[in-house]
């Protein structure tokens, strides 16, 4: 159930949705995950929405999540109202990020965590092209400075 509930509801198939419909009714007594489901699905949209209807959703999600029986999906509501601008900023840049920069950099971070015994640099610099799985569209053979 935890990957059909991970899953974004567009993505979700016929017999998916028959069965996280049936495993809530059976197993969801208080309603707390029907209730905090939509409350994931809802954000994921707002990556897919255009300007506009982007602005009104992120509304909708701040009334939403703001008088939401769930405490923590309420104080989601409250840290986004926080961040309201920098979220509707989203649209003004025609979807501008920064996710890019911060997966490369975890996945430098991480590899820097493993190949802190490699004393040769080529090592490194080859442990490096692989952690970021990017090993033939980069540079293997030394630049040099051309003046």
């Amino acid at each position: 159930m935890r990957r059909i509930l991970q899953i974004g509801a567009e993505h979700l198939t016929a017999k998916q949705v028959t069965r996280l419909n049936a495993k809530l009714l059976a197993g969801d007594t208080h309603h707390k995950v029907t209730l905090a489901w939509p409350c994931y699905q809802k954000p994921r949209a707002l990556y897919h929405a255009r300007a506009e209807p982007g602005r009104r959703l992120v509304a909708e999600i701040l009334n939403a999540f703001l008088n939401c029986p769930i405490p923590e999906i309420a104080h989601l509501g409250r840290t986004l109202r926080r961040w309201r601008a920098t979220s509707l900023a989203y649209f003004d840049t025609a979807g501008a990020s920064n996710g890019p920069t911060e997966a490369v950099n975890g996945v430098i971070k991480t590899m820097r965590r493993v190949a802190r015994e490699f004393r040769n640099f080529d090592n490194y610099r080859l442990r490096a092209l692989l952690a970021a799985a990017a090993l033939r569209t980069w540079r293997t053979t030394p630049t040099h400075i051309h003046s």
